[in-house]
């Protein structure tokens, strides 16, 4: 058991929460899109003197990996390692996409309770367009399927939809639902990433003292990024004479 800060900056939330032997002591987050850079050393700076700790009381922090935003995942990996280093602590490495599936494990199980023992969960996060980063999940959180970016048309996962029931959730599974239209189709609204979702993953690592390479590890971006000049920012040509 440990005392454990979790960040979590893969998508629009910003969020940060500290767990005690497992359990949620302390949150702060928001969902203001591109808020990152400001909330998050704030919302820990909160944490931290409202339960009247530092970071070397610490036993470790966690960090969510991605897949997710370029930008959100590097400001949250950059402030971990900042962290880590300034109080030597081990960092534990949270994929996004379990830690989405672990909410539903946890919040949705009466909604599930009917369904055939053999369900899968789809976590889905916005990759733009009709892209989504996924993978699939059994209920007792084995992985069924890699994560991937996938694009998505009609039939869609069709293998695992013919199988048996699939629950899509996440935000990136409401561009989904009028495409995806199999009678084993099911979606969940509202679920978003939250740093306290990431606690019982994290405890899991810490028993196992799984950590990451504080000094080498990056993002799971799983997408290169691609940078775009603004519209109104593009320099028009020099006239010629």
């Amino acid at each position: 058991m440990a005392l454990i800060l979790h960040i979590e900056t893969a998508t629009s939330v910003c969020s940060a929460a500290l767990s005690r032997d497992g359990q949620l002591i302390s949150i702060e987050e928001t969902n203001d899109p591109r808020s990152h850079a400001k909330k998050l050393s704030p919302f820990i700076d909160k944490i931290f003197k409202s339960q009247k700790i530092k970071a070397s009381d610490l036993d470790a922090v966690s960090i969510s990996l991605g897949p997710g935003s370029y930008t959100g995942l590097r400001i949250g990996v950059s402030t971990v390692k900042g962290i880590a280093y300034g109080a030597d602590l081990p960092v534990i490495g949270i994929s996004t996409l379990e830690a989405l599936a672990c909410r539903i494990t946890k919040e949705k199980a009466s909604e599930l309770k009917d369904l055939r023992s053999d369900y899968l969960l789809c976590p889905m996060i916005d990759a733009r367009r009709m892209e989504v980063y996924t993978a699939f999940f059994s209920p007792d959180m084995g992985q069924e399927r890699k994560v991937q970016a996938d694009i998505i048309e009609a039939g869609s996962y069709s293998e695992f939809l013919e199988a048996g029931p699939v629950v899509f959730f996440g935000d990136g599974s409401d561009k989904c639902r009028e495409i995806i239209k199999h009678t084993n189709a099911i979606f969940i609204s509202g679920v978003e990433p939250s740093a306290r979702y990431m606690i019982r993953l994290a405890e899991l690592y810490w028993e196992r003292q799984d950590f990451l390479n504080t000094a080498y590890f990056e993002p799971f971006y799983l997408k290169d990024f691609i940078a775009t000049v603004p519209k109104n920012k593009i320099i028009p040509p020099p006239k010629t004479t």
